[in-house]
């Protein structure tokens, strides 16, 4: 049995403990400062001339095991708790960020940081959104959104502190501090973690019982005719999004003609509305329902592409606004997907079903960039680039047009 009335009132404590862990665990939107840094020293230590794009893959691979740890951790999460998972998690975080610190090659922060560090980012991030959204099954959206706002300020925090440590103490010292302070923070918080009952309900809280599933495990949800119209729209608008931001500098300088003081203050400006999109997107969700504001999101990113594609030179206030609206609506899918995963398939295994979800974002964030570079490569404008992105949200429009149909 629990105490009710005592976990409406921790479930707030836990929340803010996570969203501590997951600013520390979204330290790997420092990864453009510490890799240009990284680069110089390895290229000094080797002799051999390496670059930042040299160093690409460690990120690639981070961001795409991701989802592996997610599912896997996810499942003793959703049946043990979050406290060992997070703690492993930030285990890994920690010791990942030494060993590139350690490291005196490519390879060596490649199974750092892509693989040691990758592993525990997925353990940390899945854990512990998946446990947020259970403690509230009436403001699924809230959650979800605090939590990834969260995630996402440490592209605005992190940065200029990587840079300024780096600029004191060095790159792999830089590594090393980083590495102890997240993971101490991260294991720390994990031990005032704890799992969620089954079938919490605050008081007062109403939630239709016919319409609420019971906790369908992942092989019932991969069955559910819902489930691939809702990964389908996630691809979607997070293709759309991804072929912009991952470009942001280079586009800013390329056709607006900034300089790059001017390009980096705009990623910066870009990463505050994405986390600004993803608290709106929750709590509005929360209220107008998910559906209708992925929907809106959809629209959002294409008025966005739209306003760059004919964005020319020296066009600064067009590509801002333009950039904003992206970011936004990017944050919105961020945002709304772990509640939005929840309300469709049930809390008792949340963790493992949104690690499903999630590798539909994973996949998306490898080929939006890449659909990008290809399209470039065969000598599309960016305008043409932009039509692309218009087309995939027509696209999500559909699938969230057949979800609807399917969920009636």
């Amino acid at each position: 049995m629990f105490n009710n009335q005592s976990l409406e009132k921790k479930r707030w404590y836990i929340l803010s403990i996570i969203c501590l862990i997951n600013l520390c665990a979204g330290s790997i939107y420092a990864w453009s400062v510490l890799s240009a840094a990284a680069a110089e020293s390895l290229s000094a230590s080797t002799g051999t001339v390496i670059t930042a794009s040299d160093l690409a893959i460690a990120f690639g691979v981070a961001n795409s095991v991701g989802p592996i740890p997610m599912i896997f951790g996810g499942a003793f999460n959703d049946k043990y708790g979050p406290r060992l998972v997070i703690m492993t998690g930030g285990l890994l975080i920690g010791l990942g960020l030494c060993g590139c610190g350690l490291a005196s090659s490519v390879m060596e922060i490649t199974v750092a940081y892509g693989l040691i560090f990758g592993l525990g980012l997925g353990l940390t991030y899945g854990a512990g959104i998946s446990t947020a959204v259970k403690y509230f099954p009436d403001r699924r959206g809230l959650a979800g959104g605090l939590v990834t706002a969260a995630y996402g300020f440490s592209s605005v925090l992190v940065p200029p502190i990587a840079q300024s440590l780096t600029e004191r103490i060095g790159i792999m010292q830089t590594f090393i501090f980083l590495g102890i302070a997240f993971g101490a923070v991260i294991m720390t918080g994990s031990i005032f973690c704890q799992r969620c009952p089954d079938n919490f309900l605050p008081n007062g809280t109403r939630i239709n019982t016919h319409s609420t599933p019971k906790g369908q495990t992942w092989r019932e949800m991969l069955t559910s005719p819902i489930f691939y119209p809702m990964i389908a729209l996630l691809m979607c608008g997070a293709i759309s999004g991804m072929m912009i931001l991952s470009q942001a500098a280079s586009i800013a300088k390329n056709e607006i003609g900034m300089g790059l003081a001017a390009a980096t203050g705009a990623v910066s400006t870009i990463a505050l509305f994405n986390m600004a999109g993803r608290l709106a997107a929750g709590f509005l969700s929360d209220s107008l329902g998910r559906i209708g504001v992925l929907l809106a999101a959809l629209a959002c990113t294409a008025i966005g592409l739209f306003v760059l594609m004919n964005s020319t030179h020296g066009d600064t206030v067009m590509f801002y606004f333009g950039c904003v609206l992206i970011g936004m609506s990017f944050g919105a899918f961020m945002a709304i997907y772990p509640g939005f995963t929840t309300d469709q398939f049930g809390a008792r295994h949340a963790g493992v079903n949104y690690g499903i979800m999630f590798s539909g974002f994973s996949l998306a964030g490898l080929f939006g960039p890449i659909l990008m570079q290809y399209m470039q490569s065969l000598g599309f404008t960016f305008a043409q680039c932009c039509m692309a992105g218009i087309v995939f949200c027509g696209l999500g429009g559909v699938f969230a047009f057949i979800y609807k149909g399917l969920a009636k």
